[in-house]
């Protein structure tokens, strides 16, 4: 068997090559062929061949400003590169970790009129995939919970400030020089908004481009980079702020449905803030450069719009419900986002052979198994959501990936549970903290929301990264990939 199998993998690798190298493959013997009928010639024969031309100065000043023209429309047409000069993610102080028998005991408490609901909530700890160090912020530690409107701006203040604070002091930008400001928070949106408390920090520009994006779930980080990129194409030379974030406090739900318990098993403190520019002189220091935004929505369907949902219980308590269906709607979500994204990043191999799969299933048998392509050989760093173990393992076998793939993933879930939208940052940061990104690198990263949504976003690396001395997992590092066990026994 291993024989047969180690040809196979040559076959498969000899097919890649002459697809993806099919046009230099034909161009080789073309350009062999010219050469050597051009060498055999003398010179008084080129220098007669190139008289026979009879070109004389009108056309050639016409053909040059033809060349001309059309390589200065092309030039202007051609979208802006957008760099990602670097980023910064929130590091939770120690005080506010959470180790499983501190949520336990907690939930004890808040919860001792309903047994079932602390067993609940201890069954799907043990099989989380969360770590130790998880953090809660502190009016969520209080017993009873203390989620008033002060506390929750607390939060926002901590998690989003020292994160600015660390992108500003790594990039050396000045809160003067920025030009666009987009903060997405899903379901904290005060009055004044969490951008305009932004401004008033770091006291701003009076002419900045300021957005606050609420209610799109854990998949808004792409959202919000796709907005940058749209508002870099209309305006030169520019710097955008984008701040990715999920405030808990008022979030913690304090009753009994087991749907509405299971975010309080997962969601932990979380923020990252990113620096995009299209300016020329930021190409050479900045880590990425934006390749792609796919966007999916899949709203339009009843189940889906309804699978992450945010409403009362029948005592009047609000809370984030999740469906039953979640998992199967997110796959669905995730076909639909790697139909669009595919033919943009697949080699013309991969490309060829989903086209015959799908030629085949729809002439000759509907029954085949539709042919999944290797987007392995599309990308070298794979950043999934952090949103749930299930979530890690249902793409890691939707994508064929190996477990060093889904690393990053697994990592931050077990570090730092699952911080919403800015979950992908921290991904990144673990790869880069390993020492694994080199330039050329490309990145793909993809998130799920309520809606239903299914976002990515594809990056390409501007130059080999050193690990970092500092960011969230400085003091860590060492200590990871970890065995994470199917069930921790608490």
């Amino acid at each position: 068997m291993e024989p047969r199998s180690v040809k196979l993998k040559y076959v498969k690798l000899g097919y890649q090559y002459l697809v993806n190298h099919f046009l230099y493959l034909l161009l080789i013997p073309i350009m062999a062929a010219v050469s050597i009928q051009v060498l055999s010639m003398g010179p008084g024969e080129i220098i007669t061949s190139l008289r026979s031309l009879q070109l004389d100065l009108i056309q050639v000043l016409c053909s040059s400003f033809l060349i001309i023209f059309i390589s200065t429309v092309y030039f202007m047409s051609k979208p802006r590169s957008v760099y990602l000069v670097d980023y910064a993610c929130f590091k939770p102080p120690v005080a506010l970790r959470v180790p499983f028998s501190t949520f336990m005991e907690h939930s004890r408490l808040n919860l001792k009129d309903n047994p079932k609901s602390v067993d609940f909530q201890m069954r799907i700890l043990e099989r989380s995939g969360l770590g130790e160090e998880t953090c809660l912020p502190p009016a969520i530690q209080y017993i009873p919970p203390n989620p008033s409107m002060e506390a929750a701006r607390g939060e926002a203040e901590m998690v989003i400030f020292q994160s600015i604070d660390q992108l500003l002091q790594k990039t050396g930008v000045k809160p003067k020089d920025i030009d666009m400001l987009i903060v997405n928070c899903s379901l904290f949106s005060p009055t004044p908004s969490l951008s305009a408390m932004v401004v008033n920090k770091y006291k701003m520009r009076s002419n900045i481009k300021s957005f606050n994006l609420s209610g799109m779930g854990c998949s808004c980080n792409p959202i919000s980079i796709d907005l940058a990129r749209d508002l870099l194409q209309v305006h030169p030379s520019s710097y955008a702020l984008v701040i990715s974030t999920e405030i808990i406090t008022p979030n913690y739900y304090r009753g009994n449905q087991r749907a509405m318990l299971l975010p309080n098993c997962l969601f932990r403190m979380g923020c990252a803030a990113m620096l995009l520019s299209n300016k020329r002189k930021e190409r050479r220091r900045a880590k990425y450069r934006l390749l792609h935004v796919v966007r999916t929505h899949k709203g339009a369907d009843d189940k889906a719009y309804r699978c992450v949902y945010e409403e009362e219980d029948p005592e009047g308590k609000v809370g984030i419900s999740l469906s039953k269906d979640l998992m199967a709607i997110a796959g669905e979500a995730l076909k639909s986002n790697i139909t669009t994204i595919g033919p943009l990043v697949l080699p013309a191999s991969e490309q060829l052979l989903f086209l015959l799969s799908l030629i085949g299933r729809k002439i000759f048998n509907h029954k085949w198994k539709p042919y999944i392509p290797d987007f392995k050989q599309a990308f070298d760093h794979f950043c999934i959501h952090a949103g749930g173990r299930a979530v890690i393992d249902e793409l890691q076998k939707n994508l064929q990936l190996s477990t060093e793939h889904v690393e990053a993933s697994r990592m931050t879930l077990h570090r730092f549970g699952n911080t919403s939208s800015s979950s992908l940052w921290y991904e990144l940061s673990y790869i880069e903290a390993k020492g694994r990104m080199r330039r050329g690198d490309r990145v793909w990263q993809i998130a799920f929301g309520s809606g239903f949504k299914c976002n990515s976003a594809v990056w390409v690396c501007n130059r080999s990264i050193k690990p970092p001395t500092d960011g969230p997992w400085a003091d860590c590092i060492h200590r990871y990939p970890v065995n994470i066990p199917e069930i921790v026994k608490l």
